[in-house]
């Protein structure tokens, strides 16, 4: 009697191997898909070959148990991707001189094209504009791979809902929006990540779904923009933004809580509204002025920031020793892209401050070659002009820096109120 053949695994390729497409592969990986990861930057591929995760969310034991059973493998050379069940893009959309750039996207759909086979899946998880997914990547993988996406091989869009440092919403159990050019595409979109995750929301169209990602961060900008602007009044009113925001918070309807800072950062915020007003404006000729004004109030911040300090040292930056504290966008995080601490510690450069950081987390390699970073000391503290806290890490002792500090500028509300203490 013949032994029956073990079926094998289905094989997932994950195009990008960022703060996306790593937690994504390992996930695939732990559930049981065979896992090829592409990205073009060698250093990277390397140092996850040798089980070193540089994204916060995944740790070295989760990656190095992924790669050690053998369910993942992380190569710089697109042919490895011959082969593939399921193919997921999820490659950075940066915004280039205000217009995104989606050449990362293009470059992943040539090179996935001829890897494409009838009955194969390829989902977008960049964020990008409406029409992204059937208008440009669609044309490239049917002239790359000769076959028709809805009735040859399967198409969608799922937008990333990563949250960096988030220990409550992981990847896991964070709904996922799937869509798919056709209903069979949506079924085999949404079959794969009901195997990663614990729900899926189906959606009628991957406009629909991109428009949904779109929608989420701009309502944060907007709501974040409306509170930084009712912080910069509260303080000559004679208010507390932060006491008025708290007792908002307790109305148990028609009310979310955001809070003032200074300003956005990240892979979403700074950029994603940008998509959707840049698309608007292409297409219906028309302004999204929410997220304009919006825009232009949370970029304002940083400056904002400055001109406070400045304020409180009665004379310009010039020559001031300043101590930042954080230069990530994000507590408890490395990342730093769209930081809005990094652009104070450039604003101030820019004044002819001596700038020096605290940043626990981040690699230094990422940070202004200006800007020295030091560890946080009492010496450090009593030796600084002003002491302002950019991300409030919670590793770092706030305590010692209210009793240390001749002045701190609080941007993040972590100090407790004292005589030295002045907040956003």
């Amino acid at each position: 009697m013949a032994v029956p053949e073990t079926p094998q695994p289905e094989r997932v390729a994950v195009i990008g191997l960022g703060y996306v497409g790593l937690p994504l592969a390992v996930r695939a990986a732990e559930a049981g898909f065979d896992v090829v990861g592409l990205d073009v930057d060698e250093l990277r591929v390397k140092r996850l070959a040798a089980g070193d995760s540089p994204v916060e969310d995944i740790t070295g034991e989760r990656l190095l148990a992924a790669l050690d059973g053998g369910r993942l493998r992380v190569t710089c050379d697109a042919a490895d991707l011959d082969g593939f069940d399921i193919c997921v893009i999820s490659v950075p959309t940066p915004l280039r001189e205000g217009a995104p750039d989606l050449s990362y996207v293009e470059s992943a759909g040539r090179a996935v094209a001829p890897h494409l086979r009838p009955g194969a899946t390829v989902v977008l998880e960049s964020t990008s504009y409406p029409g992204t997914t059937e208008d440009l990547l669609r044309p490239l993988l049917e002239a790359g791979s000769a076959l028709t996406a809805g009735r040859d091989f399967h198409l969608g869009y799922s937008p990333e809902r990563i949250d960096p440092g988030n220990a409550r919403w992981r990847l896991e159990n964070t709904p996922k929006v799937v869509s798919g050019v056709d209903p069979a595409s949506l079924e085999a979109v949404e079959a794969f990540y009901d195997r990663i995750v614990q729900r899926t929301v189906p959606v009628s169209s991957t406009r629909t779904a991109e428009l949904t990602k779109l929608l989420e961060n701009t309502f944060r900008q907007v709501n974040i923009a409306l509170v930084n602007e009712l912080a910069l009044c509260a303080g000559p009113l004679g208010v507390d933004i932060w006491e008025a925001v708290d007792a908002a918070a307790t109305k148990p309807f028609g009310f979310m809580p955001f809070y003032p800072g200074p300003g956005v950062g990240g892979h979403c915020l700074p950029v994603d509204p940008s998509y959707l007003s840049w698309q608007v404006r292409r297409r219906l000729q028309h302004d999204v002025r929410f997220v304009s004004l919006a825009q232009e109030i949370n970029d304002g911040m940083p400056e904002q920031v400055v001109r406070r300090v400045e304020q409180a040292l009665g004379r310009p930056a010039a020559g001031a020793r300043i101590l930042l504290l954080g230069l990530a966008y994000k507590k408890n995080t490395g990342d730093v892209r769209e930081s809005p601490a990094v652009t104070i510690a450039e604003r101030l450069l820019s004044r002819g401050a001596r700038v020096r950081a605290v940043e626990p987390y981040a690699d230094p390699l990422r940070l202004p070659s200006e800007v020295l970073c030091v560890e946080l000391t009492a010496p450090e503290l009593r030796e600084a002009d002003a002491v302002i806290v950019a991300t409030d890490h919670d590793c770092i002792d706030y305590e010692l820096v209210v009793r240390e500090a001749a002045y701190v500028f609080d941007a993040r509300n972590r100090c407790a109120r004292a005589r030295n203490v002045e907040r956003l």
